[in-house]
């Protein structure tokens, strides 16, 4: 029998209405919507006609589609203490985010091969709260690897232009100009024109090195933010973008992504790609979007990441990137990368504090949609419900090529659900926190907005306020491919 799923407040997010309606959600055995009952006479007829296996109530509490995040580090295997698939997925749903694509670079083995996916696909089954799908990487040497990947399911592949921090940079090395063009020729070569190619966007300048090297010589100037941010300015994601664009421009068939974008001066280079044409896309983080230079204290290196959180005055012109009909950022994701507070240079002792040590990244999964609400509904033309769904299902869903049974609430589609209080107010702490590293948060302590009471994936309650969570009942996403990997065996 079908399950129904009620709510004075249904946010679809199909196009047909732009305010919350009163009605309900028809879902069958399998997790799919079968029918939208858009007013309260067609519940009751339903109710009167039909009998349900389940009815949920939720009452005044808004139900949207479930959120996506494409940009998400899961360091399964190899570094589980990092960050996991149970704790990675238990966050996420916690965080009414009900799919997560993970990046390729902190795991080991790395996800640059076929072999190094099964193995992140494997350990991941059984684990998974959420539905989680995966990029694949593309690094110096592994351009053979890149059609058996793209056939074997990975959403797209993935690059940096900069170097990671140790120890994963020695394990996911950055690729220069030409490395990527004799990339992209091997995919034309073999006809694959369908995936998307994702960068994290920096790329280094002799001058910057010069610049890290004599910062290091003062221990004292290493806990200082401004130290460290001295060493990764705007003009390194300037240059790394005016590169994604030139190719961009030359491979106008091909779709680009920018991830975790900072700096607003990267935004009228970006535009005017866009406006030539090219398939380019970029997006930009919480952090970004939330938190400035100024604030961060010294030794606060759960702070740092990369490209790292920029001063003030950077936040409105992303804002408005992300908000007008036609800006050129085009979505949210967290790009959550937790790490040990050893890692993190957040234990006691000499090294505590190091920002040039630190392992850059920030732990936010959890607290996407409070941050981005909170701090939304701050502007002079406050964040709307219709601009959340945009920025944080349906176009990730689009990059990510789900869009067909992902990211809205409509007959045919995945029945998953972030349901929410838009009003209701809490204070972050970390022992509500559900990622492996709890501690290793720069919001600690701060006042939302936005609280999660449920999360659902394909008609599963995967998620509870008060009562915890459910079976790991998630999916492994493999995408769709015209082209195959076929083996031939003797016989």
């Amino acid at each position: 029998m079908d399950l129904l799923f009620l709510s004075r407040r249904i946010f679809l997010g199909d196009g047909s209405q732009e305010t919350p309606l009163h009605g309900g959600i028809v879902v069958d055995t399998e997790g799919i919507i079968r029918r939208v009952l858009r007013t309260p006479q067609e519940v009751n007829t339903y109710l009167y006609n039909t009998e349900s296996e389940a009815v949920y109530d939720f009452g005044d509490l808004l139900l949207m589609p479930g959120l996506i995040d494409a940009n998400v580090h899961i360091n399964e295997p190899g570094r589980k203490d990092w960050e996991g698939f149970a704790t990675a997925t238990k966050a996420a749903a916690a965080g009414g985010i009900t799919t997560i694509i993970d990046r390729p670079t902190n795991a080991t083995p790395t996800t640059v091969n076929v072999q190094a996916l099964k193995a992140k696909t494997s350990i991941a089954r059984g684990k998974i709260y959420v539905d989680v799908g995966f990029w694949g990487g593309l690094v110096p040497g592994n351009k053979d690897q890149l059609v058996p990947l793209l056939a074997a399911g990975v959403m797209g592949l993935q690059c940096t232009l900069c170097g990671s921090a140790p120890p994963v940079g020695e394990e996911f090395a950055a690729v220069n100009e030409a490395q990527l063009m004799e990339a992209l020729k091997q995919l034309t070569d073999a006809a694959e024109t369908e995936a998307v190619i994702a960068f994290h966007a920096e790329l280094p300048l002799e001058e910057q090195v010069q610049q890290k090297d004599s910062s290091e010589s003062s221990e004292s100037s290493t806990k200082t933010y401004a130290s460290f941010l001295s060493t990764r300015p705007a003009s390194m994601e300037v240059s790394a973008m005016q590169l994604i664009c030139e190719v961009a421009v030359k491979h106008p068939q091909r779709r680009f992504h920018v991830m975790n974008l900072s700096s607003a001066e990267t935004l009228p280079v970006l535009q005017q790609c866009q406006q030539h044409g090219a398939q380019l896309t970029a997006e930009t983080c919480p952090h970004y979007l939330s938190l400035c230079a100024e604030q961060v204290p010294d030794c606060g290196t759960e702070f740092k990441t990369w490209p790292p959180i920029r001063e003030r005055n950077n936040q409105a012109a992303l804002w408005q990137a992300l908000l007008c009909p036609k800006g050129s950022l085009q979505l949210i994701a967290s790009d959550h990368s937790a790490a040990t507070p050893g890692a993190r240079c957040l234990t006691y002792g000499r090294g505590r504090g190091n920002f040039m040590n630190a392992w850059p990244g920030i732990s936010s999964l959890q607290l996407s949609l409070p941050i981005v609400w909170t701090r939304g509904m701050q502007l002079q033309q406050p964040l709307s419900l219709s601009d959340v769904h945009r920025l944080m299902c349906w176009q990730p869903a689009q990059l990510c090529g789900l869009s067909s049974f992902k990211g809205r609430i409509a007959e045919g589609y995945d029945a998953d659900f972030c349901i929410w209080s838009p009003t209701e107010e809490f204070t972050v702490s970390v022992e509500d926190l559900h990622a492996a590293n709890k501690s290793a948060t720069p919001y600690a302590g701060q006042r939302l907005c936005g609280v999660v009471h449920a999360t659902v994936v394909r008609g599963l309650h995967v998620y509870q306020q008060f009562e915890g969570f459910g079976q790991p009942l998630g999916k492994i996403l493999l995408r769709k491919s015209s082209h195959k990997v076929v083996k031939f065996v003797r016989l």
